[in-house]
């Protein structure tokens, strides 16, 4: 008997304020479960998206008690649906805070926390230089969640998707599907996303679903979009070719995980070996 999973990856443009941006994504995440998505993914940054750092560190706060994640459970039990909070910032102490993940079951519970391994501290020039670290506190641990028709789902955040060996953990590990939710910049969207992605699954012979952020946000900073879902042989199932907010949809055939890994065992790891 198969296993066929629908799910979704929403596009959103985030702003300043988390219930505005709540309310941007409704429409949208009630798009996807009447089209009868059961797993639904958001973009990195749902919560809020400021790169102005001592005005966002003024508006975070703990976990615990926080409105806006109780409003988003209250959403995943209303439609019924497992669904992936992309990631908000969530206070962790000493002026830092956690780039987080959050995913909810279909009755509102919390199934796993992601916090972003890999910083995004770069400079491409033209202005366009971003020390995530300088704010962002780095978390230290992979996580595999088993989710719906017994999915085992990889949480990683954006700029983890340039880290192989994450994506080869997560392998190794069972992953079914792999979810990337991001806020790429344009430069680096334009040049390296749908690459990335599709590296990503073929290596890992896995589901990739990649939900982005798009366009110009409020703080000034512009985003690539270009939602993906991407199956275990590079396929892309689904796409945006825009940076509009918006939802896809795909059918994920689950079995197809292990006949991928069946014809190309890469994914296990290679020999090893001594230098250079």
């Amino acid at each position: 008997m198969t296993r066929k999973l629908r799910v979704a990856a929403v596009q959103l443009r985030s702003g300043l304020e988390p219930a505005a941006n709540r309310a941007q994504a409704m429409p949208l995440l009630r798009e996807a479960a009447t089209a009868g998505a059961r797993f639904i993914a958001t973009p990195e940054n749902t919560l809020r998206l400021d790169r102005d750092r001592q005005r966002m560190l003024a508006s975070v706060g703990p976990e615990e008690g926080d409105p806006e994640l109780k409003a988003w459970a209250r959403t995943a039990q209303e439609l019924g649906v497992w669904l992936l909070l992309g990631s908000g910032a969530i206070a962790a102490g000493a002026g830092k805070v956690f780039n987080r993940s959050f995913l909810f079951n279909p009755d509102g519970r919390v199934a796993a926390r992601y916090d972003k391994i890999n910083l995004f501290d770069v400079t491409l020039g033209g202005g366009e230089n971003y020390r995530e670290s300088d704010t962002v506190e780095g978390g230290s641990k992979a996580v595999l969640v088993e989710g719906p028709m017994g999915a085992k789902i990889g949480l990683t955040i954006c700029y983890d998707v340039r880290f192989a060996p994450l994506y080869a953990a997560l392998a190794r590990a069972g992953a079914d599907i792999i979810a990337v939710p991001a806020a790429f910049t344009v430069p680096t969207g334009e040049a390296h996303w749908e690459t990335l992605l599709r590296a990503r699954a073929i290596e890992t012979a896995a589901f990739v679903i990649a939900p982005a952020q798009g366009g110009r946000h409020e703080d000034g900073r512009a985003t690539w979009g270009h939602s993906m879902i991407i199956d275990p042989w590079g396929k892309v199932l689904a796409k945006l070719d825009h940076d509009e907010p918006g939802v896809i949809v795909a059918d994920l055939d689950l079995d197809q995980v292990a006949a991928a890994r069946a014809k190309i065992p890469a994914w296990q790891g290679g020999r090893d070996f001594a230098g250079p």
